[in-house]
């Protein structure tokens, strides 16, 4: 199982882009797989690892997730071939739905058949991701187009998925998919096996599950739950992440979190691969005082192992 670092900067609206890659560098420097940034409301996701990828040289590049109601699937699928000829190869693109109060009370985009929607976009994006032309029409995209950037072969693809229709979309579409605020227990019974049956269905192969969740190197599990509450409370509101606490019991984000000493967390490990996670995402946070440094250090060294 692969370790990534999700950015503790870069959705932040203060953050700059120089600190964005002082971040990447130090993931990478400190041997962590990838490195995953947010798309939220400040720096462009895609954008900000086109950077990264030209002041780094073997970490892999992924944003967790760039919604796709505002963009044209043919720009997307430009914007992330000019990322892999950035990183030589080693940009990822992730994508997802956003929620409800972002497309349509923010943007006043329709979110009506979200994963209707989806398949149609896929239809799309996936064979320009491989540079190959596409003829397309459906209800939402009638596209013709083709794309060529010179020196990249294909990007991969990750989508967002947490019910099991999305998952069925991610699992016929995509080379996996990525979660996040989702459970051990709803890993281990519907991610994974729902996702590889669809892909398998699909005559795929066996996909990525990046599974990113808080985590934290403590002494003080109780107040770490707390403090997770806290920081991530707004997740445990959003309808879709919502809906897996619930699948899971959890009362909140602090419930699915990877949170306690040394043992504890190399354990949690070992369980998530166990699940069929292929990639853990560790959104590392400050629970306590000294916290990030000593979660970092330990991920680093199972990371290094």
């Amino acid at each position: 199982m692969r370790i990534s670092r999700v950015s503790e900067i870069a959705g932040e609206a203060a953050t700059r882009l120089d600190e964005v890659v002082g971040e990447a560098k130090r993931a990478e420097s400190d041997g962590f797989a990838s490195y995953v940034v947010p798309h939220i409301f400040g720096l462009d996701a895609v954008g900000m690892l086109t950077v990264v990828g030209r002041e780094t040289e073997r970490i892999e590049l992924i944003p967790a997730v760039v919604p796709i109601a505002p963009r044209h699937p043919a720009a997307l699928a430009q914007q992330a071939l000019t990322a892999q000829a950035a990183s030589g190869g080693r940009f990822t693109l992730g994508v997802g739905l956003s929620h409800k109060a972002v497309i349509e009370d923010m943007f006043g985009l329709s979110y009506e058949r979200p994963a209707a929607r989806m398949r149609e976009y896929l239809s799309v994006l996936v064979p320009l991701l491989a540079q190959k032309p596409v003829s397309f029409e459906g209800e939402l995209y009638r596209v013709k187009a083709e794309l060529s950037v010179a020196g990249v072969e294909r990007v991969p693809l990750l989508v967002a998925a947490l019910g099991p229709r999305m998952l069925e979309v991610a699992g016929e579409w995509a080379d996996g998919t990525t979660t996040w605020m989702t459970g051990l227990e709803t890993l281990a019974r519907h991610t994974v096996p729902t996702l590889r049956r669809a892909a398998e269905a699909a005559g795929r192969s066996s996909p990525r599950v990046q599974a990113c969740v808080p985590v934290a190197l403590v002494s003080d599990v109780r107040a770490a739950r707390e403090t997770c509450n806290r920081v991530f409370e707004i997740y445990g509101r959003l309808p879709s992440y919502r809906a897996m606490l619930d699948r899971e019991g959890a009362g909140g984000p602090g419930d699915v979190a990877l949170v306690g000493d040394e043992r504890a967390i190399r354990e949690g490990l070992r369980h998530y691969r166990e699940a069929g996670v292929t990639d853990f995402g560790a959104s590392v946070f400050a629970a306590e005082e000294g916290a990030v440094e000593r979660t970092v250090g330990l991920l680093r060294s199972e990371s290094l192992a």
